[in-house]
């Protein structure tokens, strides 16, 4: 894997979760004084990488049967149904 990669995933993939219900969840857990800080932390982390985890391996099984291309059309589709049924929700 190139540094090149590396940072386009990691930047897509945080950019993703700024402002996500993930992360407010994880806001409201860190404002309740009987959570300590860390554990919010690292049960957020464990949950986010055990997420990733599930993603990768799913990934990596549907991408030996289904084309990059056509999973890439497939999740433009998703999110653009999903913009389109929260717009004419509002």
């Amino acid at each position: 894997m190139t540094g090149r990669a590396f940072f386009a995933i990691f930047a897509t993939v945080l950019l993703a979760e700024l402002g996500d219900k993930t992360q407010l969840a994880t806001m409201l857990f860190a404002t309740n004084r009987e959570n300590p800080r860390l554990m919010v932390f690292l049960a957020a982390a464990g949950a986010l990488i055990a997420a990733s985890a599930i993603a990768v391996l799913a990934g990596g099984v549907i991408g030996r049967y289904v084309s990059p291309r056509y999973l890439s059309w497939i999740a433009g589709a998703g999110f653009i149904g999903v913009g389109i049924w929260t717009i004419t929700r509002a």
